[in-house]
């Protein structure tokens, strides 16, 4: 439907940034031999990946919705499951991030704390853009491509907060770890949208 169509790219391009959140977990380039810190680094990426792949996987649903020029109805429902699996990819990363333990750094308890409340904040937000998608009217083509106008501009709020937590979490040698993994260079590498984050 021609009426929703821009809408769905904006929104399309919204989740682009959100996913970027999960994927900050890349560090960059070092070989500092810290073992403990090696391991946890290893446990936190090997439990992001499958997490990076379902963000990319909801990512990819909502493009080719927009593109296919869909109706509500199949908008709705693609757009539902996409924010749910989002949500609960953020959730499994905060836990994963939780049971990992503490990274051996300066304030590695603060770090991790504060890293796991942002990205149970952030799957909460996800949660709640499902139930708004979940409330649309589909039978009203205005008051649908309204509502969606709505969730693409929360959606592009969510993609420019947020993530403070986690890139203080990945700083120094977490990044440097992290860097080393091969879970964290694949999941960088199969989710990252086309945009930067900002």
């Amino acid at each position: 439907m021609e009426g929703t169509d821009p809408v769905n790219k904006k929104l399309a391009a919204a989740l682009s940034g959100g996913a970027v959140l999960a994927l900050a977990l890349t560090g960059c380039s070092g070989d500092n031999t810290n073992e403990k810190l090696d391991a946890w680094a290893k446990q936190v990426c090997d439990a992001v990946q499958p997490q990076a792949k379902k963000i990319a996987a909801a990512n990819t649903a909502i493009q080719k919705q927009t593109s296919d020029n869909s109706a509500p109805a199949d908008v709705q429902k693609t757009d539902a499951q996409a924010f749910q699996d989002m949500s609960d990819a953020y959730k499994a990363i905060g836990a994963a991030v939780s049971s990992a333990g503490a990274p051996t750094v300066d304030n590695g308890e603060k770090k991790q704390q504060d890293a796991v409340k942002e990205l149970n904040a952030i799957s909460a937000q996800y949660a709640s853009l499902k139930k708004q998608v979940d409330e649309l009217d589909t039978k009203n083509q205005a008051k649908f491509a309204d509502g969606l106008k709505d969730i693409a501009t929360e959606l592009s709020k969510l993609s420019k907060t947020g993530s403070d937590a986690l890139k203080n979490l990945e700083e120094g040698d977490v990044g440097k770890a992290m860097a080393k993994q091969e879970t964290c260079k694949s999941a960088s590498v199969s989710a990252s949208p086309s945009q930067t984050a900002s």
